[in-house]
């Protein structure tokens, strides 16, 4: 199934991010949100994902789709083949608003919900076609960061998650479908861990939020752009491989290095200590200004990655090749 005209419910940071993807890959899409200023930090978002996009690639672009603001979900959803849900994660706003979806999308519409956390089957427990939803979870900014973490409920079928696939294949997303339904899927886990530590280290005067960051940027953050955790330390164990990395180092596992099963508390002091600390660190930038700076730097390291492995492309890179031979090919086709 081809995917040609796509619903954005919710047009915040995501949402907004979503519709850019779509549109910017020649999909039409209708937008809903009740906000007063949706449309304008939608523009915002759309004029820094068109200037990503110009930068990621020279190979010839689909002809733009349309962006239409509409005033109720019925109208975004009703001619949809895939609906983007974005709302604030409350269970009870998501299910309410995938009811209205479900009794005014087609009957062959996919339905995801960009949810961080909250479980496909509590979400879809209300709704009369539940099979047809599930989580697509993607990574901030969406419009140029490809990952999107499928994860069905209890209701939804194989069919409707094979077809996710190839919706957001179709957009240049690299899918990938998580084997059990667990909160907070698998990227936010991590994501959690690293947080929390981090926390703590703030709280108990070890290093600044500048500091922090910058422990992380100069060393093993480079590293996971371009191999993950295991790939990583399967080099770490040299030649003998990831059995000598986990004979060497696993038993530091048991060390109490770490204070992940604890959660400092987030009070006033804390959350002062980090706010001015990130001031310091940031606040000589808008925000507007750091997402610009992020996307020059998220494009030059999947441009990088794109001529690694000798040519062949490596990682997000290699996926940035494979969906440049798709437009040329879309184009040749067109011509």
């Amino acid at each position: 199934m081809t995917i040609k005209t796509t619903a954005a419910i919710g047009g915040g940071v995501i949402g907004g991010a979503w519709a850019a993807r779509f549109v910017l890959n020649g999909l039409d899409c209708k937008i809903f949100d009740p906000h007063p200023e949706a449309e304008r930090i939608v523009g915002e978002v759309m004029a820094n994902a068109e200037r990503a996009f110009e930068m990621l690639t020279d190979a010839p672009k689909p002809k733009r789709g349309t962006l239409t603001f509409v005033d109720s979900i019925e109208e975004a959803v009703e001619h949809a083949d895939l609906i983007q849900e974005s709302v604030p994660e409350r269970l009870e706003l998501k299910q309410k608003v995938h009811m209205q979806i479900d009794a005014s999308a087609p009957e062959m519409a996919l339905i995801g919900s960009s949810t961080s956390g909250l479980l496909p089957t509590d979400i879809q427990v209300k709704m009369m076609n539940p099979d047809r939803l599930f989580v697509a979870h993607p990574y901030n900014p969406v419009y140029l960061l490809p990952l999107v973490e499928i994860v069905g409920g209890a209701q939804t079928t194989e069919e409707t998650i094979s077809r996710a696939h190839e919706a957001y294949e179709q957009i240049g997303m690299k899918p990938i479908t998580i084997r059990k339904e667990i909160d907070a899927f698998v990227g936010d886990r991590l994501l959690e861990a690293v947080w929390r530590e981090a926390l703590w280290l703030i709280k108990d005067d070890v290093c600044t939020t500048e500091e922090l960051d910058n422990i992380m940027r100069y060393s093993f953050g480079m590293r996971w752009a371009q191999m993950g955790l295991f790939e990583t330390y399967r080099i770490a164990g040299g030649e003998a491989g990831m059995r000598h990395f986990i004979e060497q180092f696993g038993p530091t596992m048991s060390l109490p290095w770490t204070k992940l099963m604890n959660v400092p508390e987030l009070d006033d002091a804390l959350i002062d200590k980090i706010a001015d600390q990130s001031d310091a660190q940031s606040g000589m930038h808008s925000i507007r200004e750091l997402e610009q700076i992020r996307d020059e730097n998220l494009v030059g390291i999947m441009h990088v990655l794109a001529k690694g492995h000798g040519g062949k492309g490596w990682g997000s890179g290699k996926l940035l090749k494979e969906y440049e031979e798709r437009l040329k090919s879309q184009a040749a086709n067109d011509a």
